[in-house]
């Protein structure tokens, strides 16, 4: 059976989150989401991935996505800059994943989890992000439009 990637991102999302909110340590957060009910149905590696990646990274992470943003940082929601860390870890350390599932995938838990029309912000900032991210594979797809 093949694993539940959308689910993986949703709980990295998740446990984001809550580590802007708490602070908590992330073993303790990916403790408490490896009990959701389905975990076994989830893609577990590509979560722990996600999850440790994006908080150890974010320094990294979130200079990369500065530039694409109409505002610093700390001024996003929680739950808009918890998507835009998982989709930036994602479009660095999973080239093998194209940056528009990267994309789609964040504007799904972004239509789930954020405001009206946060999707579309998100949907903005990567798209920038793309850009300069996955140049050659941006490029790539528009020449074969």
């Amino acid at each position: 059976m093949k694993k539940n990637r959308r689910k993986a991102r949703e709980l990295a999302v998740q446990g984001l989150y809550q580590r802007q909110l708490t602070g908590d340590p992330v073993e303790t957060i990916e403790a408490q989401l490896r009990e959701h009910e389905d975990f076994e149905k989830i893609d577990g590696e590509h979560f722990s991935a996600i999850l440790h990646g994006a908080i150890r990274d974010a320094t990294n992470l979130e200079s990369k996505l500065q530039p694409c943003l109409d505002r610093p940082m700390e001024d996003l929601s929680p739950v808009e800059r918890a998507i835009l860390l998982v989709a930036t870890y994602e479009f660095v350390r999973h080239l093998e994943i194209p940056y528009r599932v990267v994309i789609n995938e964040a504007i799904e838990l972004a239509k789930c989890f954020g405001g009206t029309d946060g999707y579309k912000y998100v949907n903005g900032v990567l798209d920038k992000l793309a850009a300069s991210e996955r140049a050659v594979e941006v490029n790539a797809a528009k020449a074969g439009s």
